[in-house]
């Protein structure tokens, strides 16, 4: 993350302006974040599930690609909040029809929202809203390209340590197509930033990167040997184009050489936990006994996204606000 990317999302006083990315914020931070979303879980069980800290708001989703589950979770997140939510299906609206990007921005702001939650297909897009977006309108990443999924990848480590206790001493291996996942991404700079012993990537030689080693990670080709004795093991969703574009021979072959079963599970330590970020390929990622076992945590991870989301909102709307009163 360069300086000035740095700049765009903390304010000042290191106060999250914008959630864009993982790269560049300390632990301190990231620790914040989960520390918050501790206090947003009970919400979810009271009868009213609300708290008015952004009453009078508007949260605009700006959802590019399609995305059921980041989207619902953010609009839940952003409702128990007490704000307002408008949620935009931009394929079928003005950018079809030769708006740009930068229009669409500035008619939602004449509308004064007051953050923007972004999705698209191109790595870099949230940051480019943020950089032209008018001070005290914050912005969310809910992924972008390649580059970053920043709540997946927190409610992921609140996930962690709500099972765990702690990071210190974790041995974490993630599993799939390490290539073109910018939750994976994610979750190694957060994993590392955490203090984790040892982060594992698993996949094929086709689904990794060039430069995996750089990122900090230990590299494994087989799947028996890479998640021996590890504390949390995180399989990702495979999309279905990497079969058809070579990288893969079949959706059979990668469950026989890359799916998680419980005899594989079995190699890692006892108290292990398996995780997925969703939707799962059954049979091709994991098989069911996995997904729906005990160890599988797979359903918390999607209730503590509410929680994760109303935090990072809450912190960022507070921190624009202090931002236009200063």
């Amino acid at each position: 993350m360069s300086q000035a990317s740095q700049n765009l999302q903390l304010d000042k006083q290191g106060r999250l302006l914008h959630f864009l990315t993982i790269d560049g914020l300390q632990r301190e931070m990231l620790t914040e974040i989960l520390d918050t979303a501790e206090g947003f879980t009970g919400v979810s069980e009271r009868t009213v599930k609300k708290v008015p800290l952004c009453r009078g708001k508007i949260v605009a989703n700006l959802f590019f690609e399609t995305s059921t589950r980041t989207r619902t979770t953010f609009e839940l997140a952003a409702k128990r909040l007490s704000a307002d939510v408008l949620n935009l299906n931009i394929s079928a609206s003005a950018t079809s029809k030769g708006e740009t990007l930068l229009d669409t921005l500035r008619n939602l702001e004449a509308m004064h929202v007051d953050m923007f939650v972004v999705r698209h297909a191109s790595s870099g897009t949230a940051h480019f809203i943020a950089q032209h977006a008018d001070p005290g309108v914050g912005v969310m990443n809910a992924g972008d390209g390649r580059h970053a999924h920043p709540t997946q990848a927190m409610l992921d480590m609140f996930t962690i340590r709500r099972h765990k206790g702690d990071f210190v001493g974790l041995r974490v291996a993630i599993v799939g197509d390490i290539l073109h996942s910018r939750v994976a991404r994610s979750q190694i700079l957060a994993l590392n930033t955490l203090g984790v012993t040892e982060v594992r990537v698993i996949a094929p030689q086709t689904l990794l990167p060039a430069d995996a080693r750089s990122l900090g990670v230990h590299v494994y080709h087989d799947l028996d040997e890479g998640i021996r004795d590890v504390d949390v093991i995180i399989m990702l969703r495979l999309q279905k184009e990497r079969m058809r574009g070579a990288l893969l021979p079949s959706e059979h072959e990668y469950f026989r050489l890359f799916g998680l079963t419980e005899e594989r599970l079995a190699k890692a330590d006892s108290g292990a936990i398996v995780m997925h970020p969703g939707p799962i390929n059954r049979g091709v990622e994991m098989d069911s006994q996995v997904a729906d076992g005990s160890k599988s945590v797979i359903l918390q991870q999607v209730s503590y996204g509410i929680a994760v989301r109303m935090a990072v909102i809450s912190m960022v709307i507070g921190s624009q606000n202090l931002q236009l009163q200063g």
